[in-house]
């Protein structure tokens, strides 16, 4: 029985052959992994990944999906966690010490929350391999003093190297969405540059919540135009010029 894609979930399932074995050939899945993939969806990479795991786990939302998988894969090889993935806690799947790698598909309209929420468990995880809007990885590779680099850019290139490793176009898809799509791989720092989350998000957030201004305007009331000097930003820059490590020092001058 066939499954009709749901928009509410933003269901794309990737069918071309020849782009899933190119995905899989990223990832490299070796038998002893221990790989979670996102959204397995009707198991077209689900499938190609247990060729070569011994066992594979997988986060599915669609309660139908679900029992279409419970019903293609066996229960030793697949294991289901039906559920959100925004919702998720990928550190109760480590549960040895082997580091996690996780793969998928990711619906468009939660990438860029999902992505935030996965950064949490960076230190449990080897590399993530994920398929998103050209547009979204774009913005997570770009470097300063592109239009594409953000906030999306500075906090994710905190804890993660990124890179794109190609293009997806819409008729690889069922139903086809309307943008090309990219495979972007991301490989945990297993230091990253010392500050709080919290205080790097606030301090981020406020600097291109305006982003035609310069610098010193966006982020008047947090910081000082001598703190910004301090962290080594000059106040008349714009946001999207300032590297992650003078966003880093600005944002440790905020107490906890």
């Amino acid at each position: 029985m066939r499954h009709i894609p749901k928009k509410r979930f933003g269901q794309n399932f990737l069918t071309d052959d020849n782009v899933l074995h190119e995905i899989i050939r990223a990832i490299a899945p070796a038998p002893d992994d221990r790989m979670v993939e996102i959204g397995p969806g009707q198991g077209a990479m689900t499938r190609l990944l247990l060729d070569a795991l011994k066992q594979l786990q997988v986060v599915e939302l669609d309660r139908d999906l679900v029992v279409l998988l419970q019903k293609k894969f066996s229960a030793d090889k697949l294991v289901i966690h039906s559920g959100d993935a925004l919702q998720f806690d990928f550190g109760a799947l480590k549960t040895d010490d082997r580091p996690l790698r996780i793969v998928g598909n990711l619906p468009y309209n939660i990438s860029s929350p999902l992505l935030f929420h996965l950064a949490q468990f960076a230190p449990l995880v080897v590399d993530q391999h994920f398929m998103l809007q050209k547009e979204v990885v774009e913005r997570m590779v770009a470097d300063p003093g592109s239009r594409d680099y953000g906030r999306l850019s500075v906090m994710l290139q905190w804890r993660y190297q990124m890179e794109l490793l190609f293009v997806v176009p819409p008729t690889a898809f069922d139903p086809p969405p309307k943008v090309d799509s990219a495979i972007v791989r991301m490989v945990p720092i297993a230091a990253p540059l010392e500050v709080g989350q919290r205080q790097l998000e606030q301090t981020v957030t406020k600097a291109f919540s305006q982003r035609r201004k310069v610098i010193r305007n966006c982020v008047a009331g947090m910081f000082t135009e001598a703190q910004l000097v301090d962290a080594g930003i000059d106040p008349q820059s714009r946001p999207e010029t300032v590297p992650l490590q003078q966003f880093v020092n600005l944002a440790r001058m905020l107490s906890d």
